[in-house]
This record gives structure tokens, C-alpha cells and sequence, in this order.
């Protein structure tokens, strides 16, 4: 059995789509840390997003286990053309799309951007890669609000919508354990 615990990085305070931006999180709440860190697993490996904001946060919780190489595929999902851009902004100029794109997550994408479908094989495939390739280890994998709630969906075996009415705060852990493809939620969401 694998346990992965995810942990979503500090907070931007950006109050648009960050997606693939390169932005820095806040990490001054180190008392936070420090709880986050003495919860998590002391075995196993960790592994981050590439993006700034969970390299970071992955530095500032200095875990004792392995570090595996940062993985571009667990970044956040690309909002392409409304790109640290806010609601209403995009809500001004594309109004039924961005409706569309949060009613009824899947195949609507943002222009030139990533669709939640291809988005979730995206994070599936490196999820995969890391339980069949070390398997029975605990993994910490520091990264977004998307990839959490893309694993989440894949353990409770609902449509994006019903997955996306949890709550995903910075710097909370997600717990979830597979074994032999069988998914199972442990905590979403727990705040140290």
C-alpha cells in the first residue's frame, strides 16, 4: 500500500488563475511549518511541482526524506489565456466559457490552455509512476489546488464537480493511500 501525502504550497495571495506562473509563496508562517512537518511521514521520499511556490515550500518544510528531482508534471493546471487573470476580468470578455469551464469541468479549457481531462491524466501518469517505481513508500508531494483535487476525484470515483465542493487551504494535507489501484481517503484538507 502507498501513502501520499499532499501538502499544497504557501499562499500567493494572488487573487487570479495562477496556473503555471512562476510566483513565490508566502512562507513566513514557520510555526505552520513546522507543525506540517511534524506530522508528515520521516520516511519515503518527497517530491514537488517545478513551479517556484512548491519548490519553495517543499525547501521551507526541509523534510529528512529522499528528494526527488522537482516534476513539471505535477504543476498546477494551465489557465493559458487567463492567466493571472481575475474572475471578472474573464468574466467580462468570456463570460459563457469561463461559466462553461467551472459548471462543467472536463473538456472546456481556457483558451490556449489545458482542459481538467488532460489535466488529470497529466497528474496521473506521474502519480503512477512514483507508486509503481516505489511502491509501499510514503511519498510527500508538495503542490497545487488542481493536482490535490485531481487525486481526490480519482480516490472518491466522482465527476470533478463532485470532487471540487472540497476545500483545499495552503499548507493543509491531503492523506490518501492505493493499493492494487483501490483508492482511499484518509484526511482532505487537515490544517496543522
Amino acid at each position: 500500500m502507498s501513502h501520499i501525502f499532499f501538502v499544497r504550497h504557501g499562499p500567493t495571495h494572488l487573487n487570479s488563475m495562477v496556473g503555471w506562473s512562476n510566483v513565490p509563496a508566502d512562507l513566513s508562517d514557520t510555526a505552520k511549518l513546522a507543525r506540517l512537518g511534524q506530522i508528515l511521514p520521516k520516511t519515503g521520499s518527497v517530491i514537488s511541482s517545478d513551479l517556484k511556490r512548491a519548490v519553495d515550500t517543499a525547501d521551507a518544510l526541509n523534510l529528512p526524506q529522499i528528494r526527488l528531482p522537482n516534476e513539471p508534471g505535477l504543476r498546477e493546471l494551465n489557465f493559458g489565456d487567463w492567466e493571472l487573470k481575475t474572475f471578472s476580468e474573464i468574466n467580462a470578455t468570456d463570460h459563457d466559457r469561463v461559466f462553461a469551464f467551472f459548471d462543467t469541468p472536463g473538456a472546456i479549457s481556457a483558451p490556449n490552455g489545458e482542459n481538467w481531462n488532460n489535466f488529470c491524466r497529466r497528474v496521473n501518469a506521474v502519480i503512477d509512476n512514483l507508486i509503481s517505481s516505489k511502491f509501499n513508500q510514503p511519498f510527500v508531494i508538495i503542490a497545487h489546488f488542481g493536482v490535490i483535487m485531481s487525486q481526490i476525484q480519482r480516490a472518491e470515483g466522482q465527476g470533478a464537480k463532485y470532487s471540487m465542493r472540497h476545500k483545499i487551504d495552503n499548507l493543509s494535507l491531503t492523506h490518501l493511500t492505493c493499493r492494487r489501484r483501490k483508492w482511499v481517503v484518509h484526511k482532505i484538507n487537515f490544517s496543522a
